[in-house]
C-alpha cells in the first residue's frame, strides 16, 4: 500500500506594527554599500510595500514570546520603512505585512535570510523591455517610466529601442540563441527584414560579435562624420525627409544617414547656391562639382591678386594677440603641460590670428571678366572656392609661362590612354571585366593603369612627406644636381629638379580628397599668402627669411618635382623601361629616407582603388597575407565582385598595402596573420550562396 504524500504547511501572515519589528542579527546581508535604501523608500512611498517581511517572534530568557519580532529576511525593506518613519512619512505604529515563522523552527534564521537573497532570479532583460513597452503603450512617458524605476532615461530609451528588433530575433534571444549585446546591435536598424537576413548570415559564422552586426547593417549608409554630411548639416538633412540611424548602446559619432540620395541632392543644391553667389562677383565662368581632380588647374593661367590690407584696428588687434601669445609661451616655456584654461586661451589666440591673417583676395575687374572659379566640397566638409583661373586664350598674351604644361606631360597623358591594350612582356595588363570568371582564376600581372594610379597616389604622398622634411629634400636635391653636373646623368631622375611640377595624368577618384592632397594644398596656400607679389620685393623677402623658413620653403617647392610614377613603355614612348626602373628604385630610397607610410597617410584598400581592379588570386593573396589562410578560404568560392567587396571588409584596419605602395617600407610595417592568429573581425561574408547556406 502506497504511503500518502505529506502535505506542507505555509507560515502564517499577519500585520505587525512597525515599532514591534527589529532587524535581526541573523540577516546575512551585512555589506551596506549599493543598497539604495533611499530609492526603495521612495518606491514604497509611491506604490506601497510589494513584498512582505519574513519575521520570527523574539523570545525572552524563559522562552516566552515578548511581542516583538525580528526580521532576518527583508532587511533592506525594513531599513526603507525605517527611513520613511524618520521622515515622518510613515507612522511608527503602521501595520506592516509579515510572514511569521513559528518560534523554535528547525529552519535557521540565517537559512531564511540567505535563501531569500540567493533564490531570487533577476528579471530577464526581454521581460523588462516588454514591461516598459506595455507601460509606454498605456500612456506613461519615457521620463515617467525612468522616474518610477529610478533609472536614467537613457536606459529606458535603450530598452525601448528593442521595439525596432524583429520579433523573430527577440524569440531567438529569449531562447538564449544570442547574447544581449548582439540583440542591442540589431536595434541600430529599423529594417526587420534586413535584421533577419544578417542573422541568417552570421548564425553560420564563428564570429557573431556586435560590431560585425552593426557593420553589416550600416554598409549602405553614410556616416554623419562624412564630409558631405558635415557640409549639409544633419538638421537640413532630416528636414528634407532623410533618416538618421542612431546607436543608443554605443558611441556612434553622430550616427548613419540612411538616404544617400537625399544627402547628395542637398550637397549639390548647396554647392550650386554657393556657385551662384560667386558668379555675382562677375566671373566669366564658375564650375561646380563635389570634387575636382588633383591638378585640375594646371592648364589654366592663375591671375594675380592682392590680399585685402589690414585696417589700423585689425593691425593693432593682431599685434596684441601676438604679444599675448608670446607672453604665455614664455611664462610656460618650462612647464611639462599647460593648464586647461591656458591651453584653451592659446587655441583661441591662434584661431583669432589665423582669421586676421587669412585675407580675402582682390582681383582686377579686367581680369575677373576673363577668368573663372571652381566651387567644390573640401575634404573636411567645408566649402572650397578657388578663384582666379583663366583659359590661356582668354588672357591673350598675358598668360604666365609658369602655368604652361610641357609637351612631355601631354604626351605622357596620351600614352596612358585607358583604351590602349598594348602590353609588353612582363608588364601589367588592362583591367578585366568582372564577368570574366574563367580568366579571373589565372594569376596575371597587375593592370598597368592600376599601377599608374597607385604610383600616382604614392607620388603625391611622397611630395607631402618631402615637404615636411627639409633635410631629406635638400639631400635629394643636391644628389640630383651632382649627378647632372659632375656625371652628366639626367635620365631616370626621381626628383625633377628645376623645378617643373610633374603632372599626375592617371589618378583614382579619391586622390583629390586624400590626406596628402589636403596637406599639400593647405601648405601651398599658406606660402602663397606670405610671398610678396613684386619680383624684387620677393627676392629681398627670401634673402631676409630665417634659415628654417628658407629650408621649409625649399622643401615645399622641391616636393612638386617628385616623380615616382610608373609609366607604360613602348617603342614610341617618351621614356624607356630602364628610365622607369631607375626612377622607381630612386623613389624607393626617397620613401625609405622619409619613412613614408601610406597607411598613416590615409590609404586603405577598397573595391574602387584596388580590389575591384585586380584578379581573384591577387585579392586572395591580400586577404591571406593580412588576415591569414582561414580568412582567404572563407571567400575563395565567391565571384569576383562579391569577393572584392568582402575582402574590403576583411582588410579594413589591417594596414595591408599592395607592393606598389609598400616599396621603401621596412618589413615590420607589413602586417601578416596566420590561421592561429585570426583577428576577431574576420567573419563569413554576407553574400554566402544559397547552396553554401543550405550546406
Amino acid at each position: 500500500m502506497a504511503s500518502a504524500i505529506q502535505k506542507i504547511s505555509l507560515s502564517s501572515s499577519q500585520d505587525i506594527p512597525f515599532n514591534k519589528l527589529i532587524l535581526s542579527q541573523s540577516n546575512v546581508r551585512r555589506v551596506k554599500s549599493g543598497l539604495s535604501i533611499e530609492e526603495l523608500a521612495r518606491d514604497i512611498e509611491r506604490r506601497g510595500l510589494l513584498q512582505s517581511l519574513n519575521v520570527r517572534p523574539v523570545l525572552d530568557d524563559e522562552g516566552a514570546e515578548t511581542g516583538a519580532y525580528e526580521v532576518p529576511a527583508g532587511g533592506r525593506r525594513f531599513r526603507a520603512l525605517e527611513l520613511l518613519v524618520k521622515q515622518k512619512k510613515l507612522n511608527k505604529t503602521a501595520p506592516v505585512p509579515c510572514v511569521v515563522r513559528e518560534a523554535g523552527s528547525a529552519i535557521l534564521a540565517e537559512d531564511d535570510s540567505l535563501a531569500e537573497n540567493v533564490q531570487r532570479v533577476a528579471l530577464h532583460p526581454l521581460d523588462q523591455f516588454r514591461a516598459f513597452r506595455d507601460m509606454l503603450e498605456k500612456g506613461m512617458s519615457e521620463e515617467e517610466i525612468a522616474a518610477a524605476f529610478f533609472a536614467p532615461v537613457s536606459v529606458v530609451k535603450q530598452r525601448l529601442r528593442l521595439m525596432t528588433v524583429s520579433e523573430n530575433l527577440l524569440e531567438v534571444y529569449e531562447q538564449d540563441g544570442m547574447r544581449l549585446e548582439q540583440l542591442m546591435a540589431f536595434s541600430i536598424s529599423d529594417d526587420t527584414a534586413r535584421q533577419e537576413q544578417v542573422w541568417e548570415i552570421i548564425a553560420q559564422s564563428h564570429n557573431r560579435e556586435p560590431y560585425v552586426i552593426r557593420r553589416m547593417l550600416t554598409e549602405k549608409t553614410v556616416r554623419a562624420s562624412d564630409a558631405r554630411a558635415r557640409f549639409v548639416g544633419l538638421d537640413a538633412y532630416v528636414a528634407a525627409g532623410g533618416h538618421v540611424m542612431r546607436d543608443l548602446f554605443e558611441a556612434d559619432d553622430g550616427g548613419w544617414l540612411q538616404d544617400p540620395a537625399i544627402l547628395d541632392r542637398l550637397v549639390m543644391e548647396k554647392l550650386h547656391a554657393a556657385a551662384e553667389q560667386v558668379r555675382t562677383e562677375g566671373w566669366k565662368w564658375v564650375e561646380t562639382d563635389l570634387s575636382f581632380p588633383w591638378g585640375h588647374t594646371r592648364h589654366l593661367v592663375e591671375i594675380d591678386n592682392t590680399p585685402v590690407p589690414l585696417s589700423e584696428e585689425e593691425t593693432a588687434r593682431l599685434e596684441a594677440l601676438r604679444t599675448e601669445q608670446e607672453a604665455i609661451e614664455a611664462e610656460y616655456a618650462q612647464a611639462d603641460e599647460l593648464p586647461d584654461e591656458v591651453d584653451s586661451r592659446l587655441g583661441e589666440i591662434e584661431q583669432a590670428i589665423e582669421a586676421l591673417e587669412t585675407r580675402p583676395a582682390i582681383f582686377d575687374p579686367g581680369d575677373v571678366v576673363r577668368a573663372g572659379a571652381f566651387v567644390s566640397l573640401d575634404s573636411d566638409g567645408t566649402l572650397l572656392i578657388e578663384r582666379g583661373f583663366a583659359h590661356p586664350e582668354d588672357m591673350e598674351d598675358e598668360s604666365s609661362p609658369d602655368t604652361h604644361t610641357s609637351a612631355q606631360a601631354v604626351e605622357a597623358s596620351a600614352a596612358h590612354d585607358e583604351n590602349d591594350d598594348y602590353t609588353i612582356a612582363g608588364a601589367g595588363e588592362p583591367d578585366l571585366p568582372d564577368d570574366a570568371e574563367d580568366e579571373e582564376d589565372v594569376r596575371r600581372p597587375i593592370p598597368e593603369r592600376l599601377l599608374s594610379e597607385l604610383t600616382a597616389w604614392r607620388t603625391l604622398a611622397l611630395r607631402d612627406a618631402l615637404a615636411s622634411n627639409p633635410h631629406v629634400a635638400l639631400t635629394e636635391f643636391l644628389h640630383t644636381l651632382c649627378l647632372n653636373l659632375f656625371r652628366d646623368d639626367r635620365s631616370g631622375a626621381c626628383l625633377e629638379a628645376g623645378v617643373r611640377s610633374v603632372v599626375l595624368p592617371l589618378q583614382s577618384a579619391d586622390l583629390a580628397t586624400s590626406m596628402p592632397a589636403h596637406d599639400v594644398r593647405a601648405r601651398h596656400e599658406g606660402w602663397k599668402q606670405d610671398l610678396p607679389q613684386d619680383e624684387d620685393a620677393l627676392w629681398v623677402w627670401l634673402d631676409r627669411l630665417d634659415e628654417t623658413s628658407r629650408l621649409a620653403l625649399l622643401a615645399h617647392c622641391l616636393s612638386f618635382g617628385v616623380n615616382a610614377l610608373f609609366e607604360k613603355t613602348n617603342p614610341h614612348a617618351a621614356v624607356s623601361p630602364r628610365t622607369v626602373e631607375r626612377r622607381l628604385a630612386r623613389s624607393n630610397r626617397l620613401a625609405s629616407a622619409l619613412r613614408l607610410d601610406p597607411v598613416e597617410a590615409g590609404w586603405q584598400p577598397t573595391v574602387e582603388n584596388y580590389l575591384g581592379r585586380v584578379t581573384k588570386p591577387h585579392i586572395l593573396d591580400a586577404v591571406r597575407e593580412a588576415r591569414g589562410e582561414q580568412a582567404a578560404d572563407m571567400i575563395a568560392h565567391l565571384k569576383k565582385a562579391d569577393m572584392a567587396r568582402e575582402a574590403e571588409r576583411l582588410l579594413e584596419g589591417s594596414g595591408w598595402l599592395p607592393e606598389a605602395l609598400r616599396a621603401g617600407l621596412p618589413d615590420v610595417s607589413v602586417q601578416k596573420a596566420t590561421a592561429d592568429e585570426m583577428p576577431e573581425n574576420v567573419t563569413l561574408p554576407e553574400f554566402l550562396s544559397a547552396e553554401i547556406a543550405a550546406e
